[in-house]
């Protein structure tokens, strides 16, 4: 097959092309057709078309041999390991509250995937369902993971104030000194508080986006990874509809509803709403990104 041809069959939407422009990995849109052709000939598969509601890796649905529906996945190339920490998570949830994981060539950053039916957010879920829902479904995929190899929960909250610094200056102070002050003290504070010995597998980002029909519930793709406290994944919920709700009530409703710890809750969803708000700005997401760094100026003296 000329990679031409699939090119043009199988579009990169314009979200992940910036995040490759961005992770220097422009080399990898222009070799893409012929990726896709080598996989089609090597997982012996073929596919129908590309998902346009990626951000982080170019999707497309595949069919295989025995006309068993699936899902492709080429991650963008991008400094660390976020290819192989996602198939080391799939590999250890092995289908439990994440897609199932069938073939995949870490080198490449290819996977492979159990194909799931419609996201959460497409089924327009009223809030409460969408939280009960990503709760139960987060719940499943926690459980010990020492020595897997995936970074840990200190790490992450390093990384999210080092991003949140540069980035915050490099797009010209987008929110308060004030908000960004206090993500980095949540940060921080999440840091100090990492215990090995309590940390499991987490997803790293629950949201409805990335919660997939599968049965009579659910599963989550596009898990980041982590050896985390099971609260760093509430934070993703209380990041996410920044403008819906008194998100108090809700880091309360979490906490009281999964038994974790409420103040770590609120934490790691601070730090998450700058950076995220910032990275969403930053790759064309301007009016997610904008409203999420708004709803960090709301809640920057703290629950």
């Amino acid at each position: 097959m000329d990679g031409r041809r699939v090119l043009t069959r199988l579009q990169v939407n314009e979200v992940v092309r910036e995040k490759a422009r961005a992770a220097g990995a422009e080399t990898w849109l222009d070799a893409l057709p012929e990726l896709v052709e080598s996989l089609e000939k090597t997982w012996k598969i073929s596919l129908e078309g590309s998902y346009s509601h990626s951000s982080e890796a170019f999707v497309a649905k595949a069919v295989l041999d025995d006309g068993t529906p699936a899902v492709l996945k080429l991650i963008v190339p991008r400094d660390g390991d976020a290819a192989a920490n996602e198939i080391t998570a799939l590999r250890l949830a092995d289908g439990d509250g994440c897609a199932r994981l069938l073939r995949d060539d870490v080198g490449l950053g290819a996977l492979l995937l159990e194909r799931l039916g419609r996201s959460m957010h497409e089924l327009g879920l009223p809030m409460l369902a969408r939280h009960e829902n990503l709760v139960r479904t987060a719940r499943r995929v926690w459980r010990p993971a020492a020595g897997s190899g995936l970074p840990t929960g200190a790490e992450k909250a390093k990384r999210l104030s080092e991003f949140i610094v540069r980035t915050w200056e490099e797009l010209g102070r987008l929110c308060s000194e004030q908000a960004v002050d206090y993500a980095l003290a949540c940060a921080a504070a999440r840091a100090e508080a990492h215990r090995d010995e309590r940390a499991v597998l987490v997803h790293g980002d629950v949201h409805e986006w990335n919660a997939l029909e599968a049965g009579n519930g659910f599963k989550l793709v596009d898990p980041d990874g982590l050896l985390a406290e099971p609260e760093y994944d509430l934070g993703i919920i209380m990041r996410e509809d920044p403008l819906e709700g008194d998100l108090r009530e809700r880091c309360t409703w979490l906490a009281s509803h999964s038994g974790l710890d409420q103040t770590a809750i609120w934490e790691w969803g601070a730090a998450e709403r700058v950076s995220t708000g910032l990275l969403c700005v930053r790759v064309g997401l301007e009016e997610v990104g904008r409203a999420m760094l708004a709803a960090a100026e709301q809640v920057a003296d703290g629950p």
